[in-house]
């Protein structure tokens, strides 16, 4: 997949790692991009400084997903990549996370990805040719040591988007799952006289998570994984996953002291 001359679909376009995802693009020559987001303010913006078209959109609304697919193809024929991106973070704990958080970060980080491959994969089906990128997070390959409802929806994004792959690429649809650790965004910041988020020590730019993603892209890779050491560690948990739960207590207890 090379971006050049392509029309992309980005949710999640206005802050963060869409923002840079459309930025990217862009320099690398994109025909058009959509940039699709609640924060209408901001996607107006990004569409603004990047030549693009800026969509209000409910991820978690599959009605407003479906209109907002119909009206990209409708206007330009056909959508070449998705990048399906909008996620949010989410409470700590687990036990004590109310049924509405489960619920809210479940439709957006899961059934999200859902509602727009429905939307989308007859028009790709029909061509015999599209992109579909999911944006995870190495925690739905390894773990979150606190927050159990982000956690869970990322794991259940990367199988979402493995069953994708392995259903769909003989019918001509290419599925990538981008997995970063940190990444400098208003997701991982601290609120002022909060103590320092733990994976701000090891997180990269959103500008350099949207290069990984552009050469993940190119290679047509399944994993796209930002920070290389992520494969390391899924090795490791394979290998001995009792030593690897261990390190994650010990990690747990070391964040909550903080």
């Amino acid at each position: 997949m090379n971006v050049k001359d392509k029309v992309i679909f980005v949710t999640g376009g206005a802050n963060g790692i869409g923002k840079a995802l459309c930025e990217k693009f862009t320099s690398k020559g994109a025909k058009r991009i959509v940039v699709a987001d609640l924060d209408f303010e901001n996607a107006k913006a990004v569409a603004g400084a990047i030549g693009g078209v800026a969509v209000r959109l409910d991820v978690s609304d599959e009605a407003q997903v479906k209109t907002a697919v119909e009206e990209t193809l409708n206007e330009f024929g056909q959508i070449d990549l998705v990048c399906s991106n909008a996620g949010i973070g989410g409470a700590e704990g687990c036990l004590e996370a109310s049924n509405e958080v489960w619920q809210k970060i479940y439709e957006i980080n899961v059934l999200s990805h859902l509602y727009l491959s429905r939307a989308v994969f007859p028009s790709m089906i029909e061509r015999g040719a599209g992109y579909f990128l999911i944006t995870a997070s190495a925690a739905g390959l390894l773990t979150h040591p606190t927050a159990a409802p982000y956690v869970v929806s990322k794991h259940a994004a990367v199988a979402f988007a493995e069953w994708l792959s392995i259903a769909y690429d003989e019918r001509g649809i290419k599925i990538s799952c981008l997995c970063p650790q940190g990444v400098k965004t208003a997701m991982i910041e601290s609120a002022e006289g909060e103590p320092e988020n733990f994976l701000m020590a090891e997180a990269i730019t959103a500008e350099a998570c949207a290069d990984a993603v552009v050469k993940g892209l190119e290679s047509e890779k399944f994993l796209i994984l930002p920070h290389p050491e992520v494969a390391e560690y899924i090795v490791n948990k394979a290998e001995n996953y009792d030593r690897w739960l261990h390190s994650l207590r010990k990690i747990r207890n070391a964040v909550l002291a903080i």
